[in-house]
């Protein structure tokens, strides 16, 4: 299963829930204003991300800067409670499955979270040159296939 990290005032992160909902991808929410998030949930961004805390932590923050922080200067277990103590320092949205990760919203990369026979449907039809022909083949994907068969595909 799918879970997006989000902010109600993040536009990207609007994005991504409208996309993952036009291409009936199932997931989980969780609200970062909302939910407390967790040591295993940045546990399982940590396993994802190519560079650590690099990845997930927006140093750009108003947080991050008020306390003048570096990160080389923490450790982890420092990392992991400021990050559980102030989640807006976290970039957004972040889409993580078992077996990948996206930091912020772009609309190509996201398709990796594409259903393994709608991507193969997709590249065989050549559907991503053009726009409407993409949109014709999700409707026909989607026409085929209940959303149980969707959710298993994982």
């Amino acid at each position: 299963m799918i879970t997006i990290y989000t902010t109600p005032s993040c536009s990207s992160c609007r994005k991504a829930k409208k996309w993952l909902d036009e291409h009936k991808v199932p997931y989980e929410e969780k609200n970062l204003f909302n939910h407390r998030i967790s040591d295993l949930d940045i546990e399982l961004m940590l396993n994802h991300a190519e560079n650590g805390f690099d990845d997930i932590i927006s140093t750009r923050s108003k947080i991050f800067k008020e306390q003048e922080l570096e990160v080389e200067d923490m450790s982890v277990s420092e990392l992991k409670s400021f990050i559980i103590s102030h989640p807006s320092v976290l970039k957004r949205p972040i889409i993580v499955d078992s077996k990948r990760m996206q930091v912020g919203y772009n609309d190509e990369e996201i398709r990796v979270f594409i259903p393994k026979k709608l991507r193969e449907m997709i590249m065989r039809e050549n559907s991503e040159e053009d726009f409407t022909h993409y949109q014709e083949t999700l409707s026909r994907y989607f026409a085929t296939v209940d959303s149980t068969e969707v959710e298993d595909e994982e």
